[in-house]
C-alpha cells in the first residue's frame, strides 16, 4: 500500500489521489501529478493546513455551504465564518424591509377612486374607537368593499404582482420552509415558475429579508406579491396540515456557543450538504443527509426522508 505524502514546500505531490470511497496511486490514475493533485478533495477551511483525508481515514463528509470540512475544526472554523456573514449583513439583519415611504392605504384607494372621502372616514373612526385592525378590513367591514379590492390597492401600494392559488400545492410547498417561518412572518410559498421561480405570499405587506433568506437557501429566485387575505388563511392551514422537514428548535447563550452546537450537528449527522441562513432573530440550519435529496427545482427537496432542519435563536428560548 503506497504512503501519502505530506505536501513539501518544493511542490512535491501527494502518492494518493481520492477517488469516491477510496485511494489510489497517482500512478494508476493516468493523470499528470500536478492535474491529481489539482483533483483531490479540499478542505474549505481557508486556514487549514492540511486539507486531504488520511488514507486510513474515511471521511467525505461533511459538507457546509458546498464546502468539505476535514475536521472538525476545520468545520467550526467555516461555520463561524458563516455566522459572521449572516451576522454582519445589513440586508437581512433588520427586522423588516428597508424602510421606504408608502402612500397610506386608504388614501391610495381614494385617490384611485375606489371609495369615497365619506367610506375613508367612515373606516378611519371604526379603526379608532376599535384601537386595532388594518384600515383594509374596516373598509371591508363598514363600507362593503370586497377583498380583491383590498388585494388589489396592497398590490399597488407595495409594487407588486396580486398573486392567485391557482397551482398551489401544499405538500410540496410544505417542504420549502420551516412552518415557524410561515406562522411567525406571514409568508406562504405558493408555487414553483419555469423550475427556477419561487412565488411567495404575503396578505398585508412584503418582508424583503425574510424573502431573501429563502432565496439563499432554496437557490431559487424569489418573488414576492399579495395574496387575498381570505385566500392566504386558507392556503396556509393546508400548509400547515401537510408534512414538512422534520424541525429542532434550540436557543443558545451567544454566537461562539451557536457555532460550536452548529458544528456538533454537523459533525453528528455527516450531511451530504447542508447551508445556513439568517431570517431575522432565527438561524436557520437545512442538512441534506443523503444525495438524492434534492429535488428538481434547486435545491428544495423532494420529500422530509432524510432532511433535517434546525432553528437557533441567540438569547432566550424560542
Amino acid at each position: 500500500m503506497p504512503f501519502l505524502a505530506r505536501k513539501s514546500n518544493s511542490g512535491v505531490s501527494s502518492a494518493l489521489l481520492f477517488e469516491g470511497d477510496r485511494y489510489v496511486s497517482l500512478e494508476d490514475t493516468g493523470l499528470p501529478a500536478s492535474l491529481a493533485q489539482a483533483q483531490r478533495r479540499l478542505c474549505g477551511n481557508v486556514e487549514c493546513a492540511g486539507g486531504w483525508t488520511r488514507p486510513w481515514k474515511s471521511r467525505h463528509r461533511p459538507v457546509f455551504e458546498g464546502q468539505w470540512g476535514c475536521s472538525g475544526r476545520c468545520v467550526l472554523a467555516m461555520v463561524r465564518s458563516a455566522l459572521h456573514r449572516e451576522t454582519g449583513d445589513a440586508s437581512i439583519s433588520g427586522s423588516a424591509a428597508p424602510h421606504r415611504h408608502r402612500v397610506p392605504l386608504g388614501l391610495l384607494m381614494l385617490a384611485q377612486g375606489w371609495i369615497t372621502q365619506r367610506q375613508l372616514r367612515q373606516a378611519l373612526e371604526a379603526q379608532r374607537l376599535a384601537g386595532t385592525g388594518r384600515i383594509g378590513e374596516w373598509l371591508i367591514s363598514e363600507c362593503g368593499l370586497e377583498p380583491e379590492q383590498i388585494t388589489r390597492g396592497l398590490s399597488m401600494q407595495w409594487s407588486c404582482p396580486a398573486l392567485s392559488v391557482e397551482g398551489f400545492s401544499p405538500e410540496t410547498m410544505a417542504l420549502v420552509m420551516p412552518r415557524v417561518f410561515v406562522e411567525k412572518f406571514g409568508m406562504l410559498p405558493l408555487r414553483i415558475a419555469a423550475g427556477r421561480i419561487l412565488y411567495l405570499a404575503f396578505a398585508d405587506g412584503l418582508d424583503a429579508s425574510a424573502a431573501l433568506a429563502v432565496e439563499q437557501m432554496s437557490g431559487l429566485k424569489c418573488e414576492s406579491g399579495i395574496l387575498n387575505e381570505v385566500q392566504f388563511a386558507t392556503a396556509r392551514s393546508r400548509l400547515l396540515e401537510c408534512e414538512s422537514v422534520e424541525a429542532g428548535y434550540e436557543s443558545a447563550s451567544d454566537t461562539d456557543s451557536l457555532a460550536g452546537r452548529i458544528t456538533a450537528i454537523i459533525e453528528q449527522k455527516q450531511p451530504t450538504a447542508s447551508r445556513l441562513v439568517r431570517m431575522h432573530q432565527y438561524y436557520w440550519l437545512r442538512l441534506w443527509l443523503e444525495k438524492g435529496t434534492v429535488g428538481p427545482s434547486s435545491n428544495l427537496p423532494m420529500s422530509g426522508e432524510d432532511m433535517r432542519d434546525y432553528v437557533f435563536t441567540v438569547g432566550p428560548k424560542i
